[in-house]
């Protein structure tokens, strides 16, 4: 059995999912609800979905060891798009670009290559790297959802599977 091939297949199959549940959850907002922050020292509803949306193309470039300023740049990128289609367009093919990424790499280069971004002094395997990017990606749905569960939206944990 090929398991470095086993463990791709079940976290891409999480980040489908958390992506495609995020989609679900994208489409429930109302646009006068955009500018929702529930406190101050908190992103807004639509900064949260600008971010969580652009997870996969950013952790791309990160775990690729670019630079500050390439990350700076596309994160900018994601910051202007309003559209809630566009947002959800690009985080479905920026997942795809990151699947292709991670399934070219081999099995070896997978479990052991380390690649060190530009705010760490160590590298990171590419596997722990994959295994972040669903974390980081669960975590900001899950805000997303107590988000909208706080402003009142019927969502429930059925929008999540």
């Amino acid at each position: 059995m090929d398991v470095a091939k086993e463990m791709k297949k079940y976290l891409f199959e999480e980040l489908t999912l958390i992506t495609n549940t995020t989609a679900g959850l994208i489409r429930k907002i109302s646009a006068e609800d955009w500018t929702y922050q529930p406190r101050e020292n908190m992103r807004s509803l639509l900064e949260l979905v600008q971010h969580l949306v652009a997870i996969p193309a950013v952790d791309l470039l990160i775990l690729q060891e670019k630079s500050r300023e390439e990350v700076n740049s596309l994160e900018a990128v994601f910051a202007q798009d309003r559209d809630p289609e566009s947002l959800i367009n690009k985080m479905t093919q920026d997942l795809d670009k990151l699947k292709a990424y991670m399934e070219a790499l081999s099995d070896e280069d997978f479990l052991y290559k380390k690649t060190t971004p530009f705010y760490l002094p160590h590298g990171t395997e590419q596997a722990k790297w994959l295994i972040e990017i669903v974390t980081h990606a669960q975590h900001h749905r899950g805000q997303l959802f107590t988000y909208l569960k706080t402003k009142g939206y019927e969502v429930n944990m059925f929008d999540l599977y």
